[in-house]
C-alpha cells in the first residue's frame, strides 16, 4: 500500500465519520420537529421532580397528548 492509499483511505474514513456525525444530527432534528421525543422530555422532567411520581407509559401519554392537541383548535393542529 503506498503513502497516497493509506492517505485516501484515512480521508475517506474522516469524511465517513463527518457523514455519520451529521446523519445522527439530523436524526436528531427530526425527532425533535415530529414531537418524538415529547414522551422522553416528560420522563425526564417527572422523575426530575419527584422521583416517586407514577409515570405514565408511552400509550397513555401520546392520548393524553392527542386528546389536548384536539381540545384547543387554536393551539392544536385541526384546522376547522
Amino acid at each position: 500500500m503506498t503513502a497516497r492509499a493509506v492517505l485516501t483511505a484515512s480521508a475517506a474514513s474522516a469524511v465517513l465519520a463527518e457523514v455519520r456525525r451529521s446523519g445522527r444530527g439530523v436524526w436528531r432534528y427530526l425527532r425533535e420537529l415530529t414531537g418524538e421525543t415529547a414522551y422522553e422530555r416528560y420522563v425526564e422532567h417527572t422523575r426530575g421532580h419527584d422521583p416517586d411520581a407514577e409515570v405514565m407509559d408511552r400509550r397513555t401519554f401520546e392520548r393524553c397528548r392527542m386528546d389536548a392537541r384536539e381540545a384547543d383548535p387554536k393551539g392544536g393542529f385541526r384546522c376547522c
